[in-house]
């Protein structure tokens, strides 16, 4: 371990679990937000950051209407911060629930085959809206169209004849990542190419590559 790792560790041991919460929600934001296909589901974060926002709203409803100046002004900051948490927070909803509403059956399939891991793909709320959306999407298609066509071309889902009906995120897209720790080098699959990845280099390279060293949290990106 190095200078540079005990000044880190040092440093978060001083940051409030509040700021270090902040931090992390914002870093989600900006990976979802960046991230050609859906990143699992940070459980303990949002559980964390939700709780906080239902109890600072608590407390706000609780003290309105004081008329004491120096409890005014904790209003004002706790509001202030209030609404920086409830952005983030919409912010990355959306941009999971546009990724939900574009690729719907492939992500159904990916959140069922994260049943097992340590993060799950959804929210059960997430999940709920999935598979609601997609039976009232499944019903509208049949009753339109689809109920016409011979039984062997009604699946959406269908992957015979090599080609599959299911839409995908583009997964060789282009991203920005910043390099946390030395991962040495890497290759670029499907190139010759390889990279040298030292920690505070930033890269722009296919995601399809990078896509494990980001959820190892040897990159972030950006």
């Amino acid at each position: 371990m190095d200078i540079d790792d005990l000044l880190a560790e040092v440093s978060v041991d001083s940051i409030s679990q509040e700021t270090r919460d902040l931090q992390e929600l914002t870093r989600s934001w900006v990976a979802e937000r960046v991230a050609p296909e859906i990143l699992p589901w940070p459980s303990d974060l949002m559980e964390r950051v939700l709780d906080r926002i239902r109890r600072q709203i608590e407390l706000v409803e609780d003290q309105t209407g004081n008329m004491d100046p120096k409890t005014n002004f904790k209003l004002i900051v706790i509001q202030t911060e209030l609404e920086r948490f409830k952005f983030l927070v919409r912010s990355f909803l959306r941009a999971r629930l546009k990724k939900i509403d574009a690729h719907p059956l492939h992500i159904l399939a990916r959140h069922a085959a994260s049943a097992t891991d340590l993060l799950p793909l959804l929210s059960p709320a997430e999940h709920q809206y999935l598979t609601s959306h997609q039976a009232l999407l499944t019903s509208h298609y049949a009753s339109s169209f689809l109920s016409q066509f011979p039984a062997s071309l009604q699946r959406m889902d269908d992957t015979t004849g090599g080609i599959s009906m299911v839409d995908k995120p583009d997964e060789d897209a282009a991203v920005f990542v910043r390099v946390l720790r030395d991962v040495g080098e890497v290759a670029v699959e499907g190139t010759d190419k390889r990279l040298e990845m030292k920690r505070g280099d930033v890269w722009v390279v296919r995601w399809s590559t990078m896509r494990g060293w980001v959820a190892s949290g040897d990159l972030e990106l950006i």
